[in-house]
């Protein structure tokens, strides 16, 4: 039986803004830039009381919280911070999967530290990581990767949850199809539509009943259904292609804070650029109308775009072939692919985006990255 653990920080960004400043503890924190056009990166716990959350137009955020308080992202700094928590992880396993700076599956089956259990493993390196950086960790220990990651959100923050075998098949069959890791909410309002609103539903209907409408995915759905993933914990996995990109709270219609939007994406996917030495030849644009039609919109270059600024113009000028939209746009996403070099994720190093999400199995409406963070 395999032993699973996802770490995951508690507001990450947030967090660290806090430990660093002692002005804004306690104090509802924004990870952006207020300006009418900015969106959230990150948000406080206290900024979250109020309806704050990442991906939230800057505009919308201030009117729920006129207290809230915006500190520019310092993406240098987070991941000097995520770079100390992953040199704590392999002290427990050479099987680390960083999922970007603030999360990462760790496989401890194999036992380095001579500890009775992965909880007692993971009660240790969250310890280690409070004590080392000041900021605190929640944890999800299980069997498989889905589940360890269902787990870490239980005991949100600072805090951990175990599901065992035995409590494995209860624990799904009462969940809401919508909780599940690459179930989105297009798929789980069509889940509802066909009578599944739970596990306990999705695993009773055959696989027969279910490819028709989900196509390769439905056996995946079935999968997790009954507890079932047998994904690896892959370390230093080589990228093919890495994007950001967000759900908005409202529906975007201006072409402004569309580009705006767009210019954020690429920022993020600059920041990860960077860092893993990665420069991509084409830049596609990703949009999810109100009416969850999607489109995207691809070019590739004669050589890698090396400057943050051509990313951006880039990015932007694709998403100006949509403008004005139609309808409202409720996402917009920017990823970079064709690189130059293969991404530098050696030496144990997390990368800071990665298309969005994991490799979680046929996903046709799967969450995406910078959203799944409101959960933390």
């Amino acid at each position: 039986m395999r032993k699973i653990i996802h770490v995951d920080m508690d507001a990450f960004y947030a967090s660290v803004e806090q430990r660093d400043n002692p002005e804004l503890r306690g104090r509802p924190v924004a990870v952006g830039h207020g300006a009418k056009r900015g969106v959230v990166a990150a948000a406080s716990y206290e900024a979250r009381a109020f309806g704050v959350r990442s991906a939230m137009p800057s505009v919308t955020a201030m009117r729920r919280c006129a207290e809230l308080v915006f500190v520019p992202p310092r993406f240098d700094v987070y991941r000097a911070v995520s770079r100390q928590i992953h040199a704590i992880f392999a002290d427990y396993t050479a099987l680390i999967e960083p999922l970007g700076l603030d999360e990462a599956y760790l496989d401890v089956t194999e036992d380095r530290r001579g500890l009775p259990t992965a909880a007692a493993a993971a009660k240790e390196i969250r310890a280690r990581i409070l004590d080392e950086t000041g900021l605190t960790a929640s944890a999800g220990i299980s069997y498989n990767k889905f589940l360890a990651k269902l787990a870490s959100g239980e005991r949100k923050p600072n805090g951990q949850f175990v599901i065992t075998p035995e409590m494995g098949p209860d624990f799904i069959a009462a969940l809401p199809v919508a909780r599940f890791h690459g179930v989105g909410p297009v798929t789980a309002k069509k889940m509802q539509r066909l009578g599944i609103a739970t596990g306990a539903d999705l695993r009773a209907k055959p696989l027969a009943f279910l490819q028709p409408h989900f196509g390769k995915a439905a056996a995946w759905y079935l999968a997790i259904a009954n507890g079932e993933d047998d994904r690896p914990v892959m370390a230093d996995r080589q990228r093919k292609s890495s994007g950001s990109e967000t759900t908005f709270e409202r529906d975007l219609t201006e072409p402004g804070d569309i580009e705006a939007g767009v210019e954020a994406m690429a920022d993020d996917v600059w920041a990860w650029c960077e860092k893993a030495n990665a420069f991509g030849r084409t830049v596609t644009v990703k949009v999810k109308f109100a009416d969850f039609r999607q489109v995207t919109r691809s070019r590739s270059h004669p050589t890698a775009i090396e400057r943050h600024d051509l990313l951006r113009q880039a990015s932007v000028e694709l998403v100006r072939t949509l403008l004005p939209p139609a309808k409202g746009i409720r996402l917009l996403g920017v990823s970079v692919s064709n690189f130059a070099r293969a991404p530098a994720a050696a030496a144990g190093e997390p990368l800071l985006f990665d298309g969005g999400a994991e490799a979680i199995g046929p996903q046709p409406d799967a969450a995406s990255r910078v959203a799944a963070t409101d959960a933390r």
